[in-house]
């Protein structure tokens, strides 16, 4: 049977990947490691920490000790952990925006990225670059953080979090070619958006269907 191992930094993350790993790949076992002192952290110095990362390595070393066939990194905020783990950690790693970043990048030259917390912003940021360098692509990216939101999703007001969201999101589609959802439990919302001017995307299912071609990938060079 195939193992999932899926660490992610709250539970938000939490019931998004299950469904999704559910429908792409309904036959895996899934295990979930959640610390949210991990995204408390990384907000309260305003960037990843080497602490952080330190702790990132032992969950992903524990998901190699499962025989994990694959480990999905559930959180933007710890995804360049990941990129100095996977010289450290045999299973393969799959960090659940990278395949959004890619599309973005092929989609348009003027990307906008809304996140509620600037430590999710900025490494989307720098993710969308980088593919587009990949790709020898030049783009701008538009940025918007709306820090009210996540503060009324703190003080438990989820319909203000997610009104604010949806405005923000709806009037930054006005500005560019292509939307980023930088954090996962945004992707609830795209189903209640409407019609918009141009593309909006989330991470959960590029993220997992990603993840999917990286398992049959192996498969098949195994064979």
């Amino acid at each position: 049977m195939t193992t999932i191992v899926v660490v992610h930094t709250g539970p938000v993350t939490v019931q998004p990947l299950k469904d999704q790993l559910k429908e792409q790949l309904p036959d895996a076992r899934v295990i979930n490691i959640v610390d949210d002192s991990l995204l408390n952290d990384v907000r309260a110095a305003g960037h990843l920490t080497p602490e952080v990362t330190q702790r990132m390595y032992s969950y992903m070393a524990n998901a190699q000790a499962m025989h994990a066939d694959m480990i999905l990194n559930a959180c933007s905020s710890v995804g360049e952990a990941v990129d100095l783990l996977r010289g450290m950690i045999r299973t393969p790693i799959v960090k659940i925006d990278e395949a959004m970043a890619l599309e973005a990048s092929r989609i348009g030259t003027r990307i906008g990225v809304v996140a509620t917390v600037k430590t999710t912003l900025e490494p989307t940021v720098r993710q969308i670059r980088k593919k587009a360098a990949e790709q020898k692509r030049e783009v701008t990216v538009v940025e918007r953080v709306a820090e009210a939101a996540f503060e009324a999703l703190l003080a438990g007001d989820t319909e203000r979090h997610d009104e604010i969201l949806k405005r923000t999101i709806v009037g930054l589609a006005d500005e560019v070619d292509v939307v980023v959802l930088a954090q996962v439990s945004m992707a609830r919302l795209v189903p209640t958006l409407g019609a918009t001017r141009v593309p909006v995307l989330s991470s959960p299912k590029s993220g997992v269907a990603s993840l999917k071609g990286a398992l049959e990938s192996a498969r098949s060079g195994t064979r």
